[in-house]
Order: structure tokens, then sequence, then C-alpha cells
């Protein structure tokens, strides 16, 4: 589990630095995921100690939650006065995200049928 760690936070690291001097308006841990994915779809495979410390920390994931939570509740009315760019921009999201899941699902079904990994 510690090899997993260590893979972990090096490439949020890797993701902070190459943030901080590439590119700045994107936060640095969303970089390393982002190297992160591109490393393991190189590999073609998720490592045993990246599997242990990832679903290690999964369940401390609604541990996260509760800061945006107590924010959206202690900042109530300055987020009804943005409601409308709120409301706007989650619709936006909503319509490129749906249609983008569904041409990568239908990709990865015909990916998965031409493998011979389909239904039986």
């Amino acid at each position: 589990m510690l090899k997993g760690l260590t893979v972990l936070f090096f490439v949020q690291w890797l993701g902070t630095a190459v943030g901080l001097v590439a590119i700045p308006m994107v936060p640095g841990p969303i970089l390393g995921m982002l190297l992160l994915l591109g490393w393991l779809m190189a590999r073609g495979e998720i490592s045993q100690s990246i599997d242990t410390a990832a679903s290690g920390l999964l369940q401390y994931l609604p541990l996260l939650l509760v800061v945006p939570a107590v924010g959206i509740i202690d900042s109530g009315d300055l987020l009804l006065d943005d409601l409308p760019i709120i409301a706007t921009a989650l619709v936006l999201s909503l319509l490129v995200t749906v249609p983008l899941c569904g041409w990568l699902m239908q990709g990865m079904i015909k990916r998965a049928e031409s493998r011979g990994e389909g239904r039986p």
C-alpha cells in the first residue's frame, strides 16, 4: 500500500509542478489525475499497489464533501444571488457530458465486442 500511496502522491506533486510552470489556471491535482490516467492507459493495467492504495483512500471520499456542504450552507445568500449563472453552467455541463458519456460508452461496448468480451 505504501508503494501505491507514494506513486499517487508523486503524480499529484508532478501535476502541481506542471501546473505551476505550464498551465497555472488548471489545478495541480487535476493535472496529476490526467497524468496518472495517461500513464495507466500506456501501461494497460493498474498495478496491485495502486489499486490497494486507491481502494483504501476511497472509503474516506465522503469526508471531502463536508467542506463544500458547509460552504453551501454558510453562504447560501451569495449563491442565491448567482443562481442564474450557476443554473446555466449546470445545464450546459449536463448538455455536454451526457452525450459525451453515451458516445464513450458506445465506443467501449464496440471495443469489448471486438475483443470477444461481450455478453454470452
